[in-house]
């Protein structure tokens, strides 16, 4: 069942590893088949290089295993949300990378301070409200799904494929399993020059939105000229 999706799954995962966005067991890459509404999504806590396709587990839009003798990741109900809400996306990736992780834990978007950032979205990278004492004792990974969902209520999850969750760690998204995955590690990259960027100099200003349209439509504009035809 879903062989195909549940390979590229299991590659996008190790891929987290190589691109040193997971340590140990923290994070999880999904994808979506649209045609059977499934879940395909690694499992919860086995490490990343004894992990094969066949472990990957398929999930139904209302949590049910339909295949895989393994549990689902512990963000399953946090991907199954995103899908619902997101019918633009195919793929999912959650990580505790590095410099993300510290925006997040800070409570700070990711501010847009160059082109780099620019070309990823138009504008901050944003991060949730804080989850409640109820949403963390009810349904944890449902509701951090849902806390993502509302902070995009004026937000595109085409033009912004990342999101902070407050006092956690980012999700990413991508059109396929595989862009999720370039949209995490971009994430990780820009929430490190940032960083870094604000270290040297605390009173640099957000990059002028003349500037920062300019290159975001560039590569993601309808009449977008960066790269091949």
């Amino acid at each position: 069942m879903l062989d195909d999706l549940k390979e590229r799954v299991w590659l996008a995962n190790r891929d987290l590893v190589a691109r040193g966005l997971v340590f140990a067991t923290w994070g999880n890459a999904s994808g979506f088949d649209r045609a059977s509404a499934r879940l395909v999504i690694k499992p919860s806590g086995v490490a990343y290089g004894v992990m094969r396709p066949d472990d990957m587990v398929v999930v139904e839009m209302d949590g049910v295993v339909v295949e895989g003798s393994l549990r689902p990741s512990s963000d399953t109900a946090t991907h199954l949300e995103l899908y619902a809400a997101f019918p633009e996306i195919g793929g999912i990736v959650h990580t505790h990378s590095h410099y993300a992780t510290v925006w997040a834990q800070a409570g700070c978007p990711i501010p847009c301070l160059g082109t780099t950032h620019a070309d990823f979205c138009p504008g901050d990278v944003p991060i949730t409200e804080p989850l409640t004492e109820e949403e963390v004792t009810g349904e944890y990974e449902r509701n951090t799904g849902r806390v993502i969902v509302r902070r995009f209520r004026d937000l595109t999850p085409q033009a912004f494929p990342g999101v902070l969750v407050a006092r956690h760690g980012p999700f990413a998204w991508g059109k396929e399993v595989e862009d999720a995955v370039i949209s995490a590690a971009t994430l990780e990259e820009i929430a490190r020059m940032a960083f870094h960027t604000l270290s040297l100099n605390a009173d640099v200003t957000a990059l002028p939105s003349w500037l920062l349209n300019r290159h975001y439509e560039r590569k993601h504009g309808p009449d977008a000229y960066y790269g091949q035809r």
